[in-house]
């Protein structure tokens, strides 16, 4: 019984650090995709690979594609949701890595508008289910 109950902890444990995450949103930047309150799970395995507490992808295979919403963190060091979009200023350069986002509610969001563009090293993960 034991064991069992180790076992269990150390395979939760390793799925919330490698592959999975849950998130709960606050706020209503997303709203009504995305209520305050929501639970959300997060694949972390989505875009690459990083160890926990890493800065940056040890290996990555993939970039936001419009229309994802992603779990990231701000340049402000914030943890947000936010739909990954199609560049608006088709002049602004764009880095390798880089993508915008905006909240669904717009008006009430910060996002890309204000802080610019996201590296995908900053991303969590992306959402499911959504």
């Amino acid at each position: 019984m034991g064991r069992a109950i180790l076992a269990a902890f150390v395979v939760a444990i390793f799925v919330k650090l490698f592959l999975l995450d849950i998130v709960i949103a606050d706020g209503n930047s997303m709203e009504p995709t995305i209520r305050s309150g929501s639970v959300l799970v997060v694949n972390r395995l989505q875009y690459g690979f990083r160890f926990p507490g890493q800065q940056r992808f040890l290996v990555r295979w993939g970039s936001p594609r419009e229309g994802d919403v992603v779990v990231f963190f701000t340049p402000a060091g914030y943890v947000a949701v936010k739909r990954a979009v199609a560049w608006e200023n088709r002049d602004e350069p764009r880095g390798e890595g880089l993508f915008m986002v905006k909240g669904d509610n717009y008006r009430f969001s910060y996002d890309s508008r204000s802080f610019g563009p996201v590296s995908v090293d900053a991303v969590i993960g992306r959402v499911l289910g959504r």
